[in-house]
């Protein structure tokens, strides 16, 4: 398979596979003000991808930055994840946090992975099957981490890039607070983005929490052959925005980690 996401129709068709995994992109609180509808219920069969504690750094002051190689690959072997697997993962809340999972196991060298288009609110509503959260242990498995370090970036290359202007960077938050209309939901940051970004709030990609056509992204997005950088408030919703493009494109891709939580907490420079 090509394409990065699955239906709910294909995923029930493959439930028992053997090699497939499915993951829960779990992220229990979000700055966007999303809420599980079912925070009892999973899809059949599904793990438990704790974002926040599991998998990442969490002696970072940033939120949700990315784990160690050897952290990743004891927590994804704790999941029973192989290095054959074929990974799915789905979130709560439609598209939300499943795409930053998916795009870490691309930057850990892991190619076999997909999310679930329209997440646990698409699968229930095609009446397939769920069964009540419960804690679960695997069998250990034989994953592997291979970090990708060409899939993430710090601040000093964005900062290198305002001025060389090679990649395009795209923000992924609200237009208000993208233009510095609304205060940033975390407290101590400055308002504003970082100089010559584009904002394409991840919102605008999607319709009743699957991604819109790629004709209608491709209008959206307006994509030349530049490389594609992306950043949000702390590297999650630029996930979706990137795994919107790759729909789409085979342009260079690459994550701001840090992202506007490192940036706007910093001395460096800011537009409005």
């Amino acid at each position: 398979m090509t394409n990065p996401i699955v239906s709910a129709a294909w995923l029930q068709e493959h439930l028992n596979d053997s090699n497939l995994i499915i993951l829960e992109a779990r992220l229990d609180q979000n700055q966007s003000n999303l809420e599980n509808q079912n925070p009892d219920l999973q899809i059949k069969g599904a793990r438990l991808f704790d974002i926040k504690n599991n998998f990442s750094d969490t002696s970072n002051p940033l939120p949700n930055t990315f784990p160690s190689e050897e952290k990743f690959t004891a927590e994804a072997q704790k999941l029973g994840i192989n290095k054959n697997s074929i990974i799915v993962v789905y979130d709560t809340l439609g598209i939300y946090s499943s795409p930053r999972a998916w795009w870490m196991f691309k930057a850990m060298g892991h190619s076999n992975v997909f999310v679930l288009n329209g997440g646990l609110p698409e699968w229930i509503k095609e009446a397939y099957p769920t069964e009540k959260q419960q804690p679960r242990t695997y069998p250990k498995g034989d994953f592997e981490a291979k970090f990708q370090p060409e899939l993430i970036q710090n601040k000093e290359q964005i900062l290198e890039n305002i001025t060389t202007k090679e990649a395009v960077l795209m923000d992924a938050r609200s237009s208000d607070r993208f233009y510095a209309n609304n205060e940033e939901p975390r407290a101590g940051l400055r308002s504003g983005h970082i100089p010559g970004s584009i904002n394409i709030p991840f919102t605008e990609l999607q319709q009743d929490g699957k991604f819109k056509s790629n004709e209608e992204l491709k209008e959206i997005l307006k994509l030349n052959d530049q490389p594609l950088l992306f950043t949000c408030g702390s590297g999650i919703t630029a996930c979706i925005v990137l795994l919107a493009c790759e729909l789409i494109s085979d342009n260079p891709k690459a994550v701001y980690d840090g992202s506007w939580t490192e940036w706007g907490s910093s001395n460096l420079p800011i537009e409005k």
